[in-house]
């Protein structure tokens, strides 16, 4: 059996909700990098060739402009640069797949393609195919619609959309130790996320992660 994410992980991630500090971090290191980042990479590492390769993003936070001094991440996530997701905290693992923080050009270029009848309409059908799979449809949205649209407009849901992806997740279970049954779950909900992945890259483009 190949080494997925034991409870190690998950009662790692525990503490350090409750002890976000250096001293935790640093006592609990060797944890983290054995039980978390290592399999994870190694997960990773056995889909790039389907998904691309998976960057992990850093455990530490930026918190030059935010109220929450806490250092450390309270999860370990990583994305390829098609827009696919991963993710493991103390709840279990997460995947998710879509358009994420789009610069302001690509904004533009989302809510056009949705206007679209064409390709708005792919895309309704895709995300309609992803609730009805059990996937919850996420991201940030206006409270209201965007200037100028009707608000009779067949997709407004959508057009309220300034992020678009698609996530599900699966609570910390003893099933997770065995990387083989991770990386076939992962793989399936990767392989339904790719239409709106793909439909994301073809009208507006690649994400950016680093904003």
């Amino acid at each position: 059996m190949s080494t997925g994410f034991t409870d190690e992980a998950f009662a790692f991630y525990e503490g350090l909700q409750g002890d976000n500090s250096k001293p935790y971090w640093t006592s609990h290191k060797e944890t983290y990098e054995r039980h978390v980042r290592e399999p994870l990479t190694e997960l990773c590492a056995e889909l790039e060739e389907e998904f691309g390769a998976v960057k992990l993003f850093r455990p530490y936070r930026d918190v030059r402009f935010s109220k929450d001094k806490t250092p450390y991440k309270t999860h370990q996530g990583g994305h390829t640069g098609e827009g696919f997701y991963i993710q493991v905290d103390a709840d279990g693992v997460m995947v998710a797949g879509g358009m994420y923080a789009p610069t302001p050009g690509q904004l533009r270029d989302y809510r056009a393609a949705v206007d679209s009848e064409m390709s708005g309409g792919a895309l309704q059908s895709i995300v309609d195919d992803l609730r009805a799979a059990g996937m919850e449809i996420a991201g940030d949205r206006l409270k209201t619609r965007p200037r100028g649209t009707s608000p009779d407009h067949p997709r407004l849901d959508l057009l309220r959309h300034r992020s678009l992806y698609a996530h599900e997740g699966w609570p910390a279970d003893p099933w997770m130790a065995d990387r083989t049954e991770v990386r076939k779950r992962v793989r399936t909900s990767w392989r339904r996320l790719r239409p709106l992945v793909d439909w994301g890259r073809e009208h507006i483009g690649p994400p950016d992660f680093t904003r």
